[in-house]
């Protein structure tokens, strides 16, 4: 059963899914490791060549040693152990080499890891700032959230440890394959015989791991979203008394990933055990045909030949074991991979507006642009074909034309929506929920593009003015508030970052919050937590109203901005909103209807419909839908 935002219902199963093109993906995270670390990642390479040469000369060294230097000496009455000294003390500078190439590999990938993460991490935050508002209806925020964390968390232990083992382990196969081949072709083949038994086993323990670990990544992205649903509404589960339900709800998602994880580690744990077993006995098989080829001077074969080779021998099998073991991480990184570059491959939202917002100052009828705020503001259009620049004053002149306007294109919500918004006047939108009120106010921010028809802003397509301009001059305030962690001061400075403390504290006088901030524990400096939980909602509200008043926007759009007050503030509040609206063009969500009696234009809409127009007192007359909405079913409104 879907869930809300996309996310699956509690029985849903992933175990089968598997990531798509990994080679491609696997391919991607190293040019995306490789563009900023190239120079690193060469240096990792060649301490890896040179740890794996030190380790496999000193191992062949071993030969040497045994045969031209114990063996002889048995024989000898005062045997000189001086040139012996020597010799394992060149073993020993090999084998300080191979450490010392190591600790320097290891500690750049810790580097290299670290920093590609922090990288990561930067480049999906900033493409998240990008994306449309749709993105974030559509996808569960604890999903997304997850891929900043745990998803991004299966790509450290790959980069640091599992890719510079899997290249160390190829180097060593090679390398050891040469060696073993130039002491002894038949024991080699030996050898080779059981690694393919090894190969065989690897396959099928890691197949199955592997699939288990890819559902485990989707379960836990699954089981953070619904854990992130349940916070943000605990609230709505305690008064319906939904405590039981979500409890099972969780459970259901918990024994889900339980299970996904549990077979994903189950496999990988018995894999490596099973993987060095098989190396034992790979080493006994060859001591025993080994020993009976030296004793017998089958092949030539030494003793200290078959010591080197059985050195050799675990040397060959520890990194089929390593890669076996590596190849989980591997795997489960890939699944981790694949949901952040989902996230990096989301389409952003497109902007090809050209037209910007500037101020001006006015000199006779001229407008002058101005690199100072002025409070008088202008749409700057500059023509393509000869550079020259036009400037109409921004008047906060809307204009709806034959709007219609679906989120998914086979469902038509707004259908042929026409209102003219005169400079200054108050709009006011009422009608049953879900009768499109908040719709429009999204399309004039462009959060959403219509199907049909156009918008114009004092005559301007709004398709032709940048996104960003065209939000900085309309200020919102949300039904449902949102207060960051800060300061009050700074939560009300979002709305305009450059503005004074002075101008902080009159717009808070102006939405009526000043006299409630100074009796804070801190006053404006009071630190803010959790979205504002330890203040009622009314005074979070009039927190968001003072952040819109800072903004000093030319247009407003109030969406239900004093649904949380209670009546007495909120005609205090009204007063201050309707200092802050003079001269403004308004567009008001009201649901209390009392709130828009006020307005100059009242639009009553229906099923994606405006079905009525006009003043307060125009839709009493009529005694219409509004009628019926203010006289008998204001409270279902």
């Amino acid at each position: 059963m879907p869930g809300p935002m996309g996310r699956r219902g509690p029985g849903s199963r992933g175990v089968k899914s598997t990531v798509k093109n990994p080679g491609k993906i696997l391919g991607r995270l190293l040019k995306y490791v490789t563009g900023t670390y190239l120079l690193q990642c060469i240096l990792v390479l060649i301490f890896i060549i040179v740890s794996v040469l030190a380790n496999v000369q000193g191992t062949l060294f071993m030969k040497t040693l045994i045969d031209d230097y114990i063996q002889p000496m048995l024989t000898q009455a005062s045997p000189d152990f001086m040139p012996l000294a020597m010799a394992i003390g060149r073993v020993a500078v090999f084998y300080l080499i191979g450490v010392c190439s190591t600790f320097a590999y290891t500690r750049i990938m810790v580097y290299v890891t670290q920093g590609t993460l922090r990288n990561l991490r930067n480049s999906m935050f900033a493409h998240m700032e990008k994306l449309p508002v749709r993105y974030f209806d559509t996808h569960a925020h604890g999903d997304i959230m997850s891929i900043y964390t745990n998803d991004i968390d299966t790509l450290r232990q790959m980069l640091s440890q599992s890719i510079p083992q899997l290249i160390s382990s190829a180097f060593t196969i090679v390398s050891v394959f040469i060696s073993m081949l130039t002491l002894d072709i038949p024991l080699t083949f030996v050898t080779l015989a059981m690694v393919g038994v090894m190969l065989l086993a690897t396959r099928k323990l890691a197949g199955l791991s592997g699939r288990y670990f890819i559902a485990q990544q989707k379960d836990l992205g699954r089981l953070n979203g619904y854990i992130e649903e349940i916070m943000a509404g605990e609230k709505v589960v305690k008064v319906f008394c939904h405590e039981e339900e979500s409890k099972k709800d969780f459970q259901k998602l918990n024994d889900q990933l339980f299970e996904s994880a549990d077979n994903a580690n189950k496999f990988a744990n018995i894999l490596m055990p099973v993987t060095a077993q098989l190396g034992n006995i790979s080493y006994v098989i060859c001591a025993i045909v080994g020993g009976v080829l030296a004793i017998n001077k089958i092949s030539g074969l030494t003793l200290g030949g078959l010591a080197s080779f059985l050195a050799f021998n675990k040397s060959f099998n520890m990194p089929i074991n390593q890669v076996s073991q590596q190849l989980n991480a591997v795997i489960m990184a890939m699944a981790g991979a694949e949901r952040i570059f989902g996230l990096l491959d989301e389409q952003v939202e497109t902007d090809d507006g050209y037209v910007t917002l500037v101020n001006v100052t006015k000199e006779g009828d001229a407008l002058r642009e101005s690199g100072q705020r002025t409070g008088m503001w202008a749409w700057k259009h500059v023509h393509q074909a000869d550079q020259s620049v036009d400037y109409v004053e921004l008047q906060g002149d809307v204009v709806l034309d034959g709007v219609d306007f679906g989120y998914v294109p086979e469902k038509i919500v707004l259908h042929d929506v026409k209102l003219y918004a005169e400079p200054g006047q108050k709009i006011a939108f009422v009608g049953s929920t879900g009768a499109g009120k908040t719709t429009i106010t999204n399309l004039i921010n462009r959060f959403y593009d219509i199907q049909d028809g156009k918008i114009r802003y004092d005559g301007i397509n709004i398709n032709k003015i940048k996104k960003d301009d065209l939000r900085r001059s309309l200020g919102m305030v949300l039904q449902d508030t949102c207060l960051f962690t800060g300061t009050v001061r700074e939560n009300i400075r979002f709305g305009k970052l450059d503005a004074t403390d002075e101008e902080i504290e009159a717009a808070a006088r102006l939405a009526n919050a000043d006299s409630f901030i100074r009796r804070l524990p801190d006053g404006y400096e009071t630190v803010l937590a959790g979205n504002g939980s330890s203040l009622s909602q009314g005074q979070r509200q009039l927190l968001s109203i003072a952040r819109a008043a800072v903004a000093d926007p030319p247009v407003l759009i109030l969406d239900e901005a004093t649904s949380s007050i209670d009546t007495r503030t909120e005609r205090i509040v009204q007063d201050g909103m309707d200092k802050l609206m003079k001269g403004r063009t308004t567009f008001v969500i009201a649901h209390r209807l009392s709130t828009v009696r006020n307005a100059d234009c009242i639009m009553v809409l229906e099923q994606g419909r405006i079905i009525e127009r006009g003043t307060h007192d125009q839709l009493m007359a009529e005694k219409g839908r509004y009628y019926q909405l203010y006289t008998g079913n204001a409270v279902g409104a």
